[in-house]
């Protein structure tokens, strides 16, 4: 029973030396197997990043269609008397903010399009390599899309319900999220692109060193969105003045009213701190292009300060001597603005290499090398800078829908102008470099022959 002969598995770990791994290979292998299973399982169980973009887009369409309802709902249980006055000032609030997503989500096209055609924008702006890319850009984007309007249908469904204190917080709670996620010090919501733009607007206010190329493009933006900045002032003021949900702004000559001397302060200030870079890039440069860059910017200083002088003369004076100036003015800032525009910010010669993909892609294939992309492109700009002088003006701002309209469509003009000139520097860049290549190569030329002769 016990003499004989024990048969022993030739892998039994028994008879294994120290060290061995193959029993532990074996167990090794068979959990890798198992939490390969175990993740191909949870794989499967999760939907196809198609099938989550389609429930995103429906959620989003759904979201849209109730804030709409929700909204139109809430106007039709207001008053008459009071509904046009309390649609006017919801859209004093929310309409700054509006704007500003359109120009974010144009700002992530424009970003696209330079990836797109191999533009290294990083390298024109000086940008760090956490910077934000196109896609990023648009889920910024995406989100003010949803939270902007969803404040704006909070705003008239509880007033129009009687809950007027709710209501008049809504605008408040949104303004004052906007300037905290601004100014966040935490490494949350894109420190390091909020810190850029930050220490960019801090550059565009106190020029006091030299104007780099996101200076001054931040700061020619920053002109097409005056009236943005004008309605934000006018918002910011009724909330501190805790007139929002009331009646009291209504009164043009009130400190918040359509009469106030803030309105063309805060338009001009863009024009201002653009003309102070040119002449700092005139001290700094000695290039006489810099001043000719100022004189088109102090054009636009007139038109804003004698369209508000309407409220302040009277009716006469205003008709037959400051109107003609302003419209002198107008015509003047406009003509001037479009031939820098074509002749300096611009490079006609290579109008829509920009738009030439480094692959195919319908876009390209539409744009690049057509002909009508030059006669929309000069004629749009022609058109949006003889109409944008309406929005700089403060006598005209009670045709409000008009005002965002022509605000919107001088954005949309900037968005294209930022394709050409973002190309133009893109290739002056590349021009300076080239220049410097050659002078190196002839320079090492006459070493070598230097060296020759001694030979």
């Amino acid at each position: 029973m016990f003499g004989g002969h024990v048969a022993v598995p030739v892998n039994s770990p028994h008879l294994r030396k120290s060290g061995s791994r193959q029993l532990f290979s074996e167990l090794e292998t068979s959990e890798m197997k198992g939490a390969g299973s175990t993740q191909l399982a949870a794989a499967a169980m999760l939907p196809s990043p198609v099938l989550l973009w389609r429930l995103k887009v429906m959620l989003f369409f759904l979201w849209g269609f109730s804030c709409c309802k929700i909204s139109w709902d809430s106007v039709m249980r207001m008053s008459l008397d009071l509904r046009d006055l309390f649609l006017y000032e919801a859209f004093l609030y929310y309409n700054p903010l509006l704007l500003v997503t359109a120009a974010v989500w144009f700002w992530g096209a424009n970003l696209w399009v330079f990836s797109q055609s191999n533009v290294n924008y990083s390298k024109i702006f000086d940008l760090d390599q956490n910077h934000l890319t196109h896609k990023e850009i648009w889920k910024v984007a995406t989100w003010m899309t949803i939270i902007v309007p969803t404040s704006m249908t909070s705003y008239l469904y509880l007033y129009s319900h009687g809950e007027v204190s709710w209501a008049a917080s809504q605008p408040v709670l949104l303004y004052t999220a906007v300037a905290i996620i601004l100014i966040f010090p935490f490494d949350i919501f894109y420190l390091s692109s909020r810190f850029f733009l930050l220490r960019t607007l801090w550059r565009l206010v106190f020029p006091f060193q030299a104007i780099a190329f996101a200076d001054f493009f931040v700061a020619d933006i920053l002109t097409s969105m005056s009236k943005v900045f004008s309605d934000l002032e006018r918002s910011v003021c009724r909330m501190v003045h805790r007139q929002v949900a009331t009646i009291a702004w209504f009164e043009a000559d009130s400190v918040c009213g359509s009469h106030s001397v803030a309105i063309p302060i805060v338009l001009v200030l863009p024009y201002i701190f653009r003309l102070f870079q040119c002449l700092r890039q005139y001290k700094d440069t000695k290039e006489k292009t810099s001043l000719l860059n100022a004189l088109k910017y102090s054009t636009a200083v007139p038109v804003i300060f004698l369209s508000a002088l309407k409220y302040h003369v009277f009716p006469d004076n205003w008709i037959n001597f400051y109107r003609p100036l302003w419209l002198l003015s107008s015509f003047l800032n406009s003509l001037y603005s479009f031939y820098w525009d074509i002749t300096r910010d611009w490079d006609l010669s290579g109008f829509t290499r920009i738009f030439k993909f480094t692959k195919p892609h319908l876009v390209s294939q539409l744009i690049y090398g057509q002909n009508w992309v030059y006669l929309w492109v000069v004629g749009s700009n022609l058109i949006l800078r003889c109409t944008w002088t309406y929005k700089l003006s403060a006598h005209l701002r009670h045709n409000y829908l008009t005002v965002f309209a022509i605000t919107a469509l001088e954005i949309f003009r900037r968005f294209q102008w930022a394709f050409f000139r973002v190309e133009n520097e893109w290739n002056k860049m590349n021009s300076k470099q080239n220049v410097q290549m050659q002078d190196i190569s002839g320079e090492e030329e006459k070493l070598l022959n230097l060296n020759n002769h001694n030979v």
